[in-house]
């Protein structure tokens, strides 16, 4: 059995340098995965770790390259010309 770290959300809060409460309104809108204990919510360290891009999944990496390759197509000379100043 894997045994998982939870942080609460004051914890999150200070660690993405937001309020608690702009982080309690994520959770609320399902755009940070918690669970509630008791009054209290908690996020477990896999969550954390995506929520700070340190696991990304296959769809995501897929998503992101797809947005680099698009912006070097469109913007290529403006980066080069950029990369030399």
């Amino acid at each position: 059995m894997v045994k998982q770290k939870y942080i609460t959300i004051p914890e999150l809060a200070k660690l993405l340098g937001l309020s608690r409460i702009e982080v309690y309104r994520k959770v609320k809108k399902g755009q940070i995965p918690a669970i509630k204990i008791g009054r209290n919510y908690a996020i477990s360290d896999r969550d954390i770790n995506h929520i700070l891009g340190k696991e990304m999944s296959d769809k995501e990496k897929k998503r992101v390259d797809a947005a680099v390759r698009k912006t070097v197509r469109e913007y290529g000379e403006v980066l080069k010309k950029l990369g030399k100043e």
